[in-house]
């Protein structure tokens, strides 16, 4: 089948719709870390990010959209994420700094949750970068190697390199240096914290296949397109 032509179909802008939502909502509610009760490798207590919840929603639509529109396409959607991600930090901001009304009580709690928003900015973005180019570089690579097979092996192997790669710059960026302006892990909790969001959100996307299958069947019949990157320029900055 012939790639997707330069005009945006419907199901693509939905596609990376939802991939830019979860992206940004993921960025905001990241602040917060959960707690488990649970004893892992020795350590006492499960700590993660609730960003797991929507975060590994942000690689199966990634995985979709190389799989089925390529790798060009897919770095289109991911700068615009990043863009989507910049808008949001900035509007926080400004929503932060500007004067409260007499009558609200809640600038502190604001600056407390969303606050931290900013702090988390550079290795969230960083991280997300380094993430998201080499799942659909992963993905786009072993399409061709396989001729097209296997599916579920080239999402599986995408996403175990791409989400190690986030997972472990984003923890070590963002909490192992945070106790010089207030973080509160480091040692034994950030590793088992960074190997717990690995694993958890490798499996997220190995229990989301079959779903994986459906969508990108749906696209390839109802687009025609199914892009194979044989001759495809790799380099992120080239948009």
């Amino acid at each position: 089948m012939e790639q997707l032509s330069q005009r945006y179909s419907a199901p693509f802008v939905v596609v990376a719709a939802v991939f830019a939502t979860a992206l940004v909502v993921s960025n905001i509610i990241a602040v917060k870390i959960a707690g488990f009760d649970v004893n892992i490798a020795g350590q006492e207590g499960l700590f993660i990010s609730v960003s797991f919840v929507l975060f590994p929603i942000s690689y199966i639509f990634g995985d979709i959209l190389t799989e089925v529109y390529g790798y060009a396409a897919a770095r289109r959607v991911i700068w615009l994420g990043f863009a989507c991600n910049v808008l949001a930090v900035i509007a926080i901001w400004l929503g932060q700094i500007l004067p409260s009304a007499p009558f609200w009580e809640n600038q502190a709690a604001y600056e407390t949750i969303l606050g931290a928003t900013p702090r988390l900015l550079v290795a969230s973005f960083i991280a997300y970068l380094f993430g998201e180019f080499l799942n659909s570089f992963v993905l786009a690579k072993l399409k061709v190697a396989t001729a097209g097979r296997w599916l579920w092996l080239r999402t599986i192997t995408s996403t175990v390199v791409g989400q190690g790669v986030d997972s472990a710059v984003f923890y070590t960026l963002a909490f192992a240096m945070l106790p010089v302006i207030g973080g509160v892990m480091s040692g034994g909790d950030l590793v088992v914290t960074f190997v717990t969001a690995w694993i958890f959100k490798s499996v997220y996307e190995a229990a989301a296949t079959p779903l994986t299958y459906a969508a990108v069947s749906y696209l390839k019949r109802l687009e025609g397109v199914d892009t194979y990157d044989r001759d495809t320029n790799f380099n992120p900055l080239s948009v």
